[in-house]
């Protein structure tokens, strides 16, 4: 009997780890669709804006 209690405890455990995990993965994958969208929706408006700093304005050039 203590067995079954045992695997049910650990296996609760395991699957209480894996949602943890699934969750996680899930706000990355949003975090990163959100990202993309920004960027492409972003991305005509900034196009059509002038550029702050010229290549001119820089203090040191790295090659």
């Amino acid at each position: 009997m203590m067995n079954i209690e045992t695997e049910v405890r650990d296996i609760k455990r395991y699957v209480i780890e894996i949602s943890k995990k699934f969750d996680e993965l899930l706000s990355e994958k949003e975090i990163v669709s959100v990202m993309k969208l920004s960027e492409r929706s972003l991305s005509s408006f900034f196009k059509n804006e002038p550029d702050i700093y010229k290549i001119a304005d820089l203090k040191v050039r790295y090659k």
